[in-house]
């Protein structure tokens, strides 16, 4: 996906999850930060980042935070954006295993209090329609041992969406998870079990109930966000 134009900075501070302090050149505004997780290893004073302004001229905060310098690369912590991403690949067919979808709907409400980002129909290989959730990935830690991790905080909602869609699996859907890796310096993904054991727990559960999960890690440019190749998704034992 193309990022509009963007403005370089450097960070002064994250705070209040949604909401940072960036100086630009002497000038420091308020900017809107889209990320509700921890953001570990992103949110240092004195990082590079890059915002995106706003064309509605009403909103109260007009810039956005979209990208970090982090460990040498650029790193996506608009969590707004995968889906985004996601979207595109699928419509390009650039994710092998689902490239026989001809139908993709987003925002799919499933069932009452329930919706998915995306069902995928109409295949033409006779594989039943898909159930996808897509989640947000730009955490990478020493203890790690190279890989990118998730979650970056406890997620509930997260642990909901596993168990909705070995629900779905079970109703005779195909069921999917994709994990959209915002930034390109990891060849593997693991599931932070430290930080949600419980999350790690329903995710092995799904995972053996036949929910196929996969990880793809992005292209970051400062004009584009693009999923890139598919990387090794390491199964807690």
């Amino acid at each position: 996906m193309q990022l509009p134009p963007l403005l370089s900075g450097r960070l002064i501070k994250r705070y209040k999850r949604f909401l940072a302090d960036v100086d630009f050149g002497g000038d420091v505004e308020v900017v809107h930060c889209p990320n509700p997780g921890a953001m570990t290893g992103l949110k240092d004073a004195g990082m590079r980042v890059w915002c995106s302004r706003a064309d509605n001229p009403k909103r109260k905060l007009p810039l956005t935070l979209e990208l970090v310098e982090a460990d040498g690369v650029l790193v996506g912590i608009n969590t707004n954006r995968p889906n985004r991403i996601a979207g595109e690949a699928l419509e390009s067919r650039l994710i092998p295993q689902l490239k026989t979808y001809q139908s993709i709907r987003y925002e799919y409400k499933w069932k009452q209090g329930v919706r998915f980002d995306f069902l995928l129909d109409d295949a033409d290989d006779a594989s039943p329609p898909m159930l996808l959730e897509i989640k947000n990935v730009h955490l990478r830690r020493p203890q790690d041992m190279g890989a990118v991790a998730f979650p970056d905080a406890v997620t509930a909602r997260g642990t909901k969406h596993l168990n909705e869609l070995m629900a779905a699996k079970s109703a005779g859907y195909r069921a999917g998870l994709l994990f959209v890796v915002q930034r390109g310096d990891s060849d593997s993904m693991v599931i932070a079990e430290d930080i949600d054991p419980i999350y790690a727990q329903t995710l092995r559960q799904a995972h053996a109930h036949g929910v196929e999960i996969m990880a793809w890690r992005c292209f970051i440019s400062q004009s584009a966000l693009t999923l890139d190749r598919e990387i090794t998704m390491v199964i807690p034992a």
